[in-house]
């Protein structure tokens, strides 16, 4: 039974077929124009996106499938491995940012511990520096000795050495700061790439799976299980039942009597009693010479118009 619709199916797509067109209702006084075709569909190759080795084949020829309908799958176990490896470099990523995040943290501790000793020392500055302002006056007086003078004046420069080593150690602690959010974005970076690469690799693993473009039938199955094909590798052909058409061409004497809309009627040489109501959906603007195709010697004229 199944060879019987494959059969019926492929004679359907390429019988030859008669057309007739009607430019007003249909009288013997030479308004009909006819011609020969062969009556066709759309095909549409399923074919793979990533190179591969054809898994399982779903359909046979002469099976309907409707649009979305997984057709056949291609081995995908590399690409699961590949994913399980992107994952953990994700993970690992997050890591990173996560231990950057922390350093970044660390490092604002530390400016506002250095910025709090810095603090310190400007007071024990400014409290040295009014110590040495009460020394010199008393020094002058003869109140207070020339070593105690010099003693007040170094621990003066001192503390003054001690708030230029505070704020260093900001300027340090800031520049800390800068280098860890860096490595925070650096790790941010690859946590991006990663994920990226995780979504490129399930949309290859989904590629694996052949789906149905658009409702039809197959018509071929151009591979086998078990062969190895390379990325466009075509798996299955199928004939889109749906958008059905035939193309024919006509003479200029007669191509200008059919126009848009133009009723037609098919008549199959093999069924001649059986009319099929048709009508014109496109015609040449341009002749062209005459194709192959053309059998009957009537019309073996040089220019012909495609409809």
């Amino acid at each position: 039974m199944k060879k019987a619709i494959i059969a019926t199916l492929l004679l359907a797509v390429i019988l030859t077929v008669g057309a007739w067109f009607y430019s007003r209702p249909a009288k013997d006084d030479g308004s009909v124009v006819s011609g020969n075709g062969r009556i066709e569909a759309t095909e549409i190759d399923v074919a793979t996106k990533i190179a591969g080795r054809v898994q399982e084949i779903l359909v046979n020829e002469g099976d309907f499938v409707a649009v979305g309908q997984v057709l056949a799958r291609i081995q995908s176990e590399s690409l699961e491995a590949q994913l399980l490896e992107a994952q953990a470099q994700h993970r690992q990523a997050q890591n990173a940012v996560a231990s950057a995040e922390a350093a970044v943290a660390a490092r604002e501790s530390d400016k506002l511990a250095a910025e709090a000793v810095v603090a310190q020392r400007e007071a024990e500055w400014t409290a040295q520096k009014q110590r040495l302002e009460r020394t010199e006056g008393l020094s002058t007086k003869g109140a207070l000795s020339l070593q105690t003078l010099d003693d007040d004046r170094a621990a003066t420069r001192s503390a003054e050495a001690a708030v230029s080593a505070a704020k260093a150690q900001v300027t340090a602690a800031e520049a800390a700061i800068r280098a860890a959010n860096a490595q925070v974005k650096g790790a941010e970076s690859t946590t991006e790439a990663t994920a990226a690469t995780i979504a490129r690799i399930k949309s290859d693993i989904d590629d694996c799976a052949l789906k149905a473009p658009r409702d039809g039938r197959v018509q071929y199955r151009i591979t086998q299980v078990g062969e190895v094909l390379g990325v466009g590798g075509k798996v299955l052909n199928l004939v889109d039942l749906g958008d059905v058409y035939m193309t024919f061409f006509l003479p200029e004497t007669a191509a200008g009597r059919v126009s848009m809309g133009s009723e037609v009627r098919l008549i199959l040489d093999a069924a001649p009693d059986f009319v099929l109501p048709a009508k014109v959906s496109y015609v040449s603007s341009v002749a062209q010479f005459t194709p192959k195709t053309v059998e009957t010697a009537s019309e073996r004229q040089k220019l012909m118009f495609r409809v």
